[in-house]
Parts: C-alpha cells; structure tokens; sequence
C-alpha cells in the first residue's frame, strides 16, 4: 500500500491551517470547521473512487472479517450505506483520504506532533427522508473507542459536495466535549445504531443537566471542499436527508500519535473488542499495534 514518508505543506497549504484563536476556538467548542482543503478534482475523483468501490473494485481485502464491521452491499437496499476501512481496501480512496494537510489540520486542533488514521468509513445517505437509518442519533466517538488511551481523537467529516440542513448534515452540540458524564450503567461501547434513538436523546438532556449546560444544537454548513472537524467527546448526530441528491461523505476518524491499545472491560466483565483488535499488527507485548501503518498509516508527523 502506498505510504507517505515526508509531510511537508506549501506556503499556500500553509495558510490554511487554523490560527490560535480557532484552535482556542475548538478548546472550547469541540468541533471546527476548516478552509477549502479539497479541490474540485479531488472530490470528482474521490466520487468516482467510491462509485467504483459500490460497483465491487477491491484493491485488496481485510485479512478478516472483524466482528462489527459496517459493510453495505446491494442486497441492504435503499438505506444508508456505511463501509468501513475504505482506506485499505480502495488505493485511489486512500490516496485522497492521506493528504497530509488533512492531518496537519488535526494536529493543530488535537495540539498533537503526530496523527493517523484510525479509521475511515464511506457514507452514502439517500434522499429518501422517511429511510429511519437517514436519522444519526446522539452519540459521541469515544463511546466505541474505549480500547484506546487517547482523549485527543477527532473526527474529519469529509463531504464530497455542498452540505447543508436540507442534506441532513452533521450537527454539533457545542461544547460537550467538556461536560462530566453522567454515570447510567449502560453499556455505552454499543454502536448507536444498536440503541434506542429515543433513549439516546434522554441520554443527550440529562447530560446536559448533570453539567448545568443549555442544549446547543449547531448543523454545521459545510461549502465543498471544506472540511467539519469534532473531538471525540463532541455529542453529534444528522437529521434526514431532504433533498433530490444523496448525501456523499467519508468519516475520517483520527488519532494522535500517542494514542495506544488497552484493554477495557464492560461493568459485567466482558471485554471490549474493536474492530482493529483482530485486523492490526501485535506489538512486542503481543497487544494490538494501533500504529500499524497499513491499517493506521500516519497522516502527519511534524510542529503542530
């Protein structure tokens, strides 16, 4: 696969990396919306890269299957795709997805010296308003990230078009990544899309309350080519999709370089298993490697 082993920006590349007061901004919020970081011809050939992905094109395969892997096919129907590790299975995916400014974007906002990839997963939301799984329920990231050490992770939603209300586009609630949480003894490594929508929303209020926080809901209108960022504790979700066109986008999940595997046990004693356990290198302790370069490659490695 691919790699890229020198992460350099151009003085134009350079001049789109937020200021300090943005990177403030995001300390405080919990999500930042970039300049334009993809061009026309990027996102065309990035359309046409998953285009080709749907048709079936695999440049090579996971080595296994993991036990929750999202994975559309045909046969699911007029829903909304998820496919997760796009990035390994598709070259012309990844290249795009690797553009190191991407990474030097998320470095200045995690305040890390490194960022790979942790994951990407390509989104397809039909215009299809009634479809219930157009509808994201309250969720943030680090509720199915339990195995790893690392409170910095953000998350790069890359649409290939304008994105705006009427899409059903990602909405943020403004700085709850700072909030405690509210301890309700549920299993919250499940996958939102294994829980009850409504439950999540009660979720969602009473931790607003237990912070003494006002609910802040923001849908964040993205011009093409620019790009949301959020933190892992950021609660997020998106509404239908009620427009003519679908909603094309990959959710770029990343890590800063300190980030490692651990093991995390659920309140019963069962242990938490994320995809990248069965699918990564071991390192010398015989532990998953979340730097694994080729399901984990680096996307920036240089000053924040």
């Amino acid at each position: 696969m691919p790699t890229t082993t020198e992460f350099r920006l151009t003085d134009a590349e350079r001049q789109l990396l937020p200021t300090d007061e943005e990177v403030a901004d995001y300390a405080l919020r919990g999500w930042h919306l970039s300049r334009r970081l993809f061009s026309d011809q990027e996102l065309d050939d990035l359309q046409a890269a998953t285009e080709a992905y749907y048709a079936g094109h695999r440049d090579r395969a996971l080595p296994v299957r993991p036990p929750n892997l999202a994975s559309w096919t045909p046969a699911d129907g007029p829903v909304q795709r998820h496919n997760d590790y796009v990035h390994y299975e598709s070259d012309a995916i990844g290249a795009i997805l690797r553009k190191p400014l991407v990474g030097a974007v998320a470095a200045r906002l995690a305040e890390a010296e490194q960022i790979r990839v942790f994951q990407a997963t390509l989104i397809y939301k039909p215009p299809v308003p009634e479809e219930p799984s157009n509808q994201v329920p309250w969720h943030f990231d680090r509720h199915y990230w339990q195995t790893c050490t690392s409170d910095r992770m953000l998350t790069a939603f890359i649409p290939f078009h304008d994105c705006g209300v009427e899409m059903g586009t990602i909405t943020m609630v403004d700085g709850s990544h700072r909030w405690r949480e509210l301890d309700t003894g549920e299993d919250s490594s499940r996958h939102f899309a294994q829980r009850d929508r409504t439950q999540l929303e009660q979720v969602l209020e009473q931790n607003a309350r237990f912070n003494g926080q006002q609910l802040r809901k923001v849908p964040v209108v993205i011009p093409r080519g620019h790009v949301s960022f959020h933190h892992c504790r950021t609660y997020h979700g998106s509404g239908a999709n009620l427009s003519a066109a679908p909603r094309r986008a990959v959710s770029l999940h990343l890590q800063d370089g300190d980030n490692q595997y651990r093991a995390y046990h659920r309140a019963d004693g069962s242990q938490v298993v994320y995809n990248h356990d069965v699918l990564v290198r071991r390192t010398p302790q015989g532990l998953p490697d979340y730097a694994d370069p080729d399901i984990c490659p680096t996307l920036w490695s240089g000053p924040r």
